[in-house]
């Protein structure tokens, strides 16, 4: 077994967002939840003082209101399907079907992991496919670094092909009037091109038998519901998560309501057989307190020299050069910031009509959040999981092999983003 990799994985800790993160502080939040919540604050603070105006922020309080609908209702039912072990289910039934190959178990958890991205959203995959994986690795004698950073880099570069895969692809989809349809065959180009990109530098920087001991892995046993009441939630949950994924094509506008019935039933079927686990911190407040955030303290600094500063960096060319720019300046403030405000900034500066330059904004700062640990929501929180629960990522390593696949996966997503459009 792979040193650093804890004996066993806490089930009690596989839980929400806040539970992934940092250890508890005064009044038993995290010091990333009172970042979050300073966050808001400022924002408050900023139209009270009329830094910005009351009817700015009205608005983007208003536009973000459907989005903020849809990120509490898909992580409160990607929780309970973790909780109703669904995705332990598939974990090991992918080892299983790998037979102990690793070239094999590598495809079936590049599938996994980007799969639950594209289809749940990232920060699913960030945060409850990632102690899966570390579970995975006990029994199976697999090293749980390559299988850290599989979910890690997929949460972030799988999450180009539909709206509801990154709260970002809902804004950029928004502003240039695209259904999940029509967002799907204009992203699917740079999304394949992005998936080709992460699992070559996987491959050679994290699983080849250079990176790792052993030509074989134990194929674990397979996790079974233990009694009718198990059967019931394994079943409903994850008839909810396919509900919800049929229904992303159909649906339009409305994706926020129809994540919200999902977990609707998903809930119901825990009140019934399962009370105890429903609680209130299965409720994400901490996200949706930091994109409320966000987009008060934002336009604020936008308005305080944010935006010429991004204009700059941008510029006003709708062809290749203007497209690569963006894609530039949305990849270096993300990884400078983080990538939710990185891409709001820069969405503030990129005339309306300039479709190709928005959607290289949104792959920059989609993809490229992997080089600091902060790049990303999505990042950060697996960082964390992953120190919090033994398992050590070299950080000169991290940034180097990060840096690599965030150079080669957004000139490549943009040039098949031109290239298609």
């Amino acid at each position: 077994m792979m040193a650093g990799v804890p004996e066993q994985v806490d089930s009690s800790a596989q839980r929400t967002l806040d539970d992934a993160a940092t250890p508890t502080t005064r009044w038993g939040l995290t010091v990333l939840d009172w970042v979050r919540v300073g966050l808001l604050v400022a924002g408050v603070l900023c139209v009270l003082t009329g830094l910005l105006p009351r009817e700015e922020a009205e608005a983007n309080l208003r536009r973000i209101g459907p989005l903020l609908l849809f990120l509490g209702s898909v992580i409160v039912l990607a929780e309970l399907t973790r909780q109703a072990k669904v995705f332990d289910v598939i974990a090991h039934r992918l080892a299983i079907l790998g037979r102990g190959n690793y070239p094999a178990l590598f495809l079936l958890c590049v599938l996994f992991a980007a799969a639950t991205t594209i289809l749940l959203n990232l920060d699913t995959t960030a945060v409850l496919i990632t102690p899966v994986m570390l579970a995975l690795a006990v029994p199976a004698r697999i090293p749980a670094l390559p299988l850290a950073m599989t979910t890690l880099w997929l949460a972030n570069t799988a999450s180009l092909l539909l709206p509801v895969s990154n709260l970002t692809n809902l804004l950029a989809a928004d502003r240039v009037a695209l259904d999940a349809t029509g967002f799907a065959a204009r992203m699917w180009a740079p999304q394949l091109v992005s998936l080709l990109a992460s699992m070559l530098c996987l491959w050679v920087w994290y699983w080849r038998r250079g990176r790792r001991d052993d030509d074989h892995y134990t194929p674990p046993e397979p996790i079974r519901p233990r009694s009718g009441s198990e059967r019931v939630l394994f079943y409903t949950t994850a008839g909810a998560c396919v509900l919800f994924i049929l229904a992303i094509p159909v649906v339009g506008d409305s994706i926020g309501v129809a994540a919200a019935l999902a977990a609707v039933l998903a809930v119901l079927a825990f009140a019934i057989f399962d009370r105890e686990s429903l609680r209130w911190s299965l409720f994400p407040w901490q996200l949706l307190v930091f994109v409320v955030g966000l987009f008060l303290v934002v336009p604020t600094l936008g308005r305080l020299g944010l935006s010429d500063l991004m204009h700059t960096l941008i510029g006003d060319d709708s062809g290749a050069a203007g497209a690569f720019r963006a894609a530039g300046a949305g990849a270096a403030l993300s990884n400078v910031a983080n990538n939710l405000p990185a891409y709001t900034a820069g969405e503030a500066v990129v005339p309306v009509e300039h479709h190709n330059q928005l959607l290289a904004l949104l792959i920059g700062t989609n993809l490229a959040p992997i080089v600091t640990p902060w790049g990303s929501l999505a990042t950060l929180l697996c960082l964390e999981f992953c120190r919090t629960h033994g398992l050590r990522i070299p950080m000169t390593r991290f940034v180097l092999t990060g840096l690599g696949l965030a150079v080669i996966a957004t000139a490549g997503a943009v040039g098949a983003l031109l290239l298609t459009g």
